[in-house]
């Protein structure tokens, strides 16, 4: 009965971290709407995080669950400040400067960081699987790297740092929630967090007159790829460890990788393709082995 239910959870858990997965699969093509109709990278990342704090404020409120006082506030809010902050902008900036194909597949290095800090903060033990599932992900991402970009275009090293920090950056979002996770509701996390955020990205934003297709752009991210997929995302990481939801959750660059080559024709050589392959390796490894 034991094993049964362990079972239920584990596939609970994996359902809604695919679905999350799926939602912000499609960040880089709609991003690159934004971009496309005269938005900077500063000022997508700053609607993004404003509009989805808001509905997770209100989701909050409405469910009576924020709640937050003292250390546990403080902590909220910083994380939010600096962390979540810099995870949304480091990871437009990567999408303007390389394509949103190479810059969502840079930030699924989170998690050979995820699999290093819950060795330290949560003990939690690294067997065999998980170590040959993340190596999986980490050769394909190193492969995608060095395959010169999506985009055709001369390589961007500012672009794939931003990448880069973005995967270190939101490694440390999966822990942060697993510690705070049975504490408090995740609306409420992601309100405490999401919304210190973007006051700090509105002194660097550009605002302006937009157009429809960018509010159109704007409200998809900000509710289907932010609201909705971190939700699912919260609610993952009730039932499933932080290393699990790490590498499930690499299904995210290999949509997002297709819808870019079908929307904005970004490619890559034969290298970033193996890469690819590499990372859904690393998806179904983990999953066979439950």
């Amino acid at each position: 009965m034991k094993k049964l239910m362990n079972d239920r959870r584990f596939w609970v858990g994996t359902g809604y971290c695919i679905m999350a997965a799926l939602a912000w699969a499609i960040i880089g093509p709609v991003s690159r709407v934004c971009f496309a109709e005269g938005m900077g990278p500063t000022s997508v990342a700053f609607w993004r995080l404003a509009i989805s704090g808001l509905c997770f404020l209100v989701h909050a409120l409405l469910s009576g669950g924020l709640h937050a006082r003292g250390r546990d506030l403080v902590s909220m809010l910083l994380f939010g400040a600096v962390n979540v902050s810099l995870v949304i902008l480091s990871l437009q900036i990567s999408i303007q400067k390389s394509g949103g194909a190479l810059a969502i597949i840079l930030m699924f290095t989170a998690p050979a960081w995820v699999a290093f800090f819950s060795r330290l903060i949560f003990h939690e033990a690294i067997n065999k699987v998980k170590v040959a599932a993340l190596a999986l992900a980490m050769v394909g991402t190193s492969l995608v790297c060095l395959s010169g970009g999506s985009l055709g275009e001369e390589i961007s090293y500012i672009g794939i740092g931003c990448g880069l920090l973005s995967g270190f950056t939101y490694a440390f979002q999966f822990l942060f929630f697993t510690w705070y996770k049975d504490r408090y509701s995740t609306q409420a996390l992601f309100a405490l967090t999401f919304l210190p955020a973007a006051l700090v990205l509105a002194f660097f934003a550009e605002f302006g007159p937009m157009t429809l297709h960018a509010m159109g752009a704007l409200f998809i991210l900000s509710v289907v790829s932010t609201y909705i997929s971190y939700f699912w995302y919260g609610q993952s990481l009730r039932y499933l460890s932080p290393v699990q939801a790490a590498i499930l959750g690499n299904l995210e660059p290999v949509v997002s990788t297709l819808l870019c080559w079908c929307f904005w024709n970004e490619n890559f050589s034969f290298i970033g393709w193996v890469g690819c392959a590499l990372v859904i390796g690393s998806v179904l490894l983990l999953a066979l082995k439950k």
